[in-house]
């Protein structure tokens, strides 16, 4: 476990913080750096691995030793989340965890308090940053787990396996991981990506996504002299949000539960840029949103104008499910690798979406695998690295599994 802790700190110290609302690939250059490393570091390994020079991609292969035909493959990206900053990333282990508060930089502390979540994991190594950037567990403790899982696997040749195949990318936090990912390239004939949350999740099911970014066009004069003259932009929007099911607000939904939900809103009385997010598992309530949303809009231009307020409308992905079912022992074969390493899987929703998402429309089936992580894009962001260690297990027997599938 040592060694899988030195890799994902020597990670973690990259700084991959990707950008949202631009048009470059990858967002930011100073994701070429962990995977040009990554690159580097499997032709160490004696694997034969490339980097697209144009999208940063990292594609590789550890040819089969047994007669299986099956291509498995393993995806990780690895950008963090710009929520938080991913800069000067400075970690702190605690091992043996005993419970207590964690102390952090500038009065901060990981409390079990507020992550009641800490208290299953005493007598753990606890990873966590210091509280002034976030950890960048998601996802380079996927990185780390399938660099792992690679090295064993070229330092131990005698370990039988069939074709494995993997894959590292940008973006994915900016919802852009898969833009250019070639498919046909990366050659799996099924494949998982690692870049889930808690010990034992699995996940096969996420949001069908759009987004919607509105403009609204006001009328700004002096407030003195508006009556029935005056359209403020940003009471527009607001009567838009209100217009909105209260209860499909994020704040009150969970599970299969969609929602509505305003990501960021600039506004002046003359002018107003929104932008939205809209989610849900079930497609049919998943249109049904997007016309109320769309009928909402319609409706505020027959009261103020047309012309007032535009809407565009845009699908982002859609829920992998009906492309995992045809290859459900994806799914079977991981509830019965985490068997082998001690893991009861917990198969639930993704209140989100992954890289795997829009791979499974593409034609490569692409169920989630914990990392072991949690509060993901925060500064309270912490892994245990013993279910690192778990994950690092999983996929090597998942590898075992399917060493002999034709």
């Amino acid at each position: 476990m040592e060694q899988l802790l030195q890799r994902f700190l020597q990670y973690v110290a990259i700084d991959t913080e990707s950008v949202p609302d631009t048009d470059k690939y990858p967002s930011s250059d100073k994701q070429k750096d962990l995977l040009d490393l990554l690159c580097a570091q499997l032709r160490q390994m004696g694997i034969a691995a490339q980097t697209d020079p144009k999208y940063g991609y990292v594609y590789a292969t550890i040819p089969a030793n047994t007669d299986s035909k099956y291509k498995l493959g393993f995806i990780a990206h690895v950008d963090t989340s710009s929520a938080v900053s991913g800069s000067n990333v400075r970690p702190i282990v605690t091992r043996n965890y005993n419970g207590a508060d964690i102390p952090l930089a500038q009065g901060r502390v990981l409390s079990p308090s507020e992550y009641p979540s800490l208290l299953n994991h005493i007598g753990k190594t606890i990873i966590c940053s210091d509280g002034t950037t976030l950890l960048g567990a998601d996802d380079k403790a996927g990185v780390a787990v399938i660099m792992q899982m690679a090295q064993y696997l070229a330092e131990n040749p005698q370990v039988q396996h069939g074709t494995v195949q993997i894959a590292f990318t940008p973006d994915e936090e900016v919802g852009r991981g898969t833009d250019f990912f070639d498919v046909a390239r990366f050659g799996a004939d099924g494949a998982y990506t690692v870049d889930g949350g808690a010990l034992g999740e699995l996940e096969y099911e996420n949001f069908n996504a759009a987004s919607a970014k509105v403009t609204v066009t006001g009328k700004s004069v002096h407030p003195g002299s508006a009556k029935n003259v005056m359209v403020n932009a940003a009471l527009v929007v607001m009567e838009l949000q209100n217009m909105l099911p209260v209860e499909q607000n994020p704040r009150y939904t969970q599970g299969y539960e969609g929602f509505y939900h305003l990501d960021s809103l600039q506004s002046t009385c003359d002018s107003a840029t929104a932008y939205y997010i809209i989610r849900d598992h079930d497609r049919a309530k998943f249109e049904d949103k997007k016309r109320l949303f769309a009928q909402a809009v319609q409706y505020l231009n027959l009261k103020y104008g047309q012309g007032t307020v535009n809407a565009e409308i845009t699908d982002s992905y859609y829920n992998m499910k009906e492309k995992i079912l045809p290859h459900i022992h994806l799914v079977n074969n991981a509830v019965e690798a985490m068997k082998r390493a001690g893991v009861t899987a917990q198969i639930c929703p993704i209140r989100g979406g992954t890289d795997g998402a829009r791979l499974s429309y593409e034609g490569l089936p692409c169920p989630n695998l914990f990392t072991g992580g949690y509060n993901f894009h925060g500064r309270y962001e912490y892994i245990p690295l013993e279910d690192m260690h778990k994950a690092y297990l999983t996929l090597l027997n998942l590898v075992d599994i399917y060493k002999d599938v034709q």
